[in-house]
């Protein structure tokens, strides 16, 4: 049975977790949103994979030495859904749905006549504005099991998980930030770390489709140096020229996916105006010049220089993410 996302009443802090790393941040106060307190701490492989918790034990002896490094013991705590179990979707509602009946509806109707590509799913929804008489939500769905499993992580590491989030609305928020730009952009965001790219695309500041593409990903030819502001730098050992063809094929599968959008769905009668690159990828330089080769559409990297920090000191860009998901309803 399918169930709402987790709501939250009080400011806690933002705490993202992939297949190597698990990241952290806290605000400097509920009304600004400048970064105070940041950190970050690698794992071992094998912990995670894709996304799923493989040794919960391991892993959860790792964030109680993260807690009691960053002093954030029994503190509320937000996190991110895995992407690789994350869809949207537009459902249009039947007419004689009303507005205070349409979470009724989806219970009744999710594995009905709406499918999702897992079972069980948590979800939540917005309502899109009426156009010609025919209503539609944003349908935000994700597998339970995993949304769950982080849940059980913090609450047994004496955390209270108030939240789930999803990463493609925390970089929007971000890039909203940062940029104040008008709402009449068609976005591609692309999410480029060291072992998927998540891409998603905004019409009109709304997400209108997510894609999530897996690396092949050898954390064993990645090394972390500690830099002077006190986070990690990944430096790459391995065959350079597997490198090459990994970002060649993530770049086709751009390609396809500013195809369908332009072509196969608005038949060449709305394009994308932008390409915005995040990540915590140490080349994303590279692969910004690689696209904008590739694409006549502007290719941007989200930068760090205009995220105003406690610190005074840049914001690093694989933090992006968990600022964004700290800037969720500031």
């Amino acid at each position: 049975m399918a169930s709402s996302l987790f709501p939250f009443k009080t400011r806690p802090v933002e705490i993202v977790i992939n297949d190597y790393c698990i990241r952290y941040m806290e605000l400097k106060n509920s009304n600004d949103p400048i970064p105070l307190k940041w950190g970050e701490r690698y794992l071992p492989p094998g912990i995670v994979e894709e996304g799923k918790i493989v040794d919960f034990k391991t892993l959860l002896l790792i964030l109680e030495e993260c807690i009691d490094t960053w002093k954030i013991k029994r503190r509320k705590v937000r996190y991110l859904v895995p992407d690789p179990y994350v869809t949207i979707r537009r459902v249009t509602l039947p007419t004689d749905v009303k507005l205070d009946e349409i979470e009724g509806y989806l219970f009744l109707e999710i594995g009905e006549s709406i499918h999702l590509p897992f079972e069980d799913p948590v979800f939540d929804f917005i309502v899109l504005p009426e156009q010609e008489k025919k209503r539609e939500i944003l349908l935000f769905a994700a597998h339970r099991e995993h949304v769950l499993s982080y849940a059980e992580l913090f609450s047994d590491a004496k955390l209270q998980p108030v939240a789930a989030d999803l990463s493609s609305l925390a970089l929007y928020r971000l890039y909203h930030l940062v940029e104040k730009k008008s709402n009449d952009e068609n976005l591609l965001v692309i999410q480029f770390d060291l072992n998927f790219v998540n891409m998603s695309i905004f019409e009109n500041e709304m997400p209108f489709f997510i894609r999530y593409h897996q690396l092949e990903f050898d954390q064993t030819v990645w090394q972390a140096r500690l830099n002077e502001y006190g986070t990690y730098e990944m430096n790459y050992n391995g065959d350079k020229s597997e490198l090459a063809l990994q970002l060649d094929e993530v770049a086709k599968e751009v390609k396809m996916i500013i195809d369908f959008y332009q072509y196969s769905l608005h038949k060449g009668n709305n394009r994308l105006t932008k390409i915005l690159i995040t990540g915590d990828h140490p080349y994303l330089a590279t692969i910004s010049t690689d696209l904008q080769k590739r694409f006549e559409i502007p290719v941007e990297i989200l930068e760090s220089t205009d995220i105003i920090t406690a610190k005074n000191s840049p914001l690093p860009a694989s933090h992006h993410l968990v600022m964004g998901l700290a800037l969720k309803e500031v």
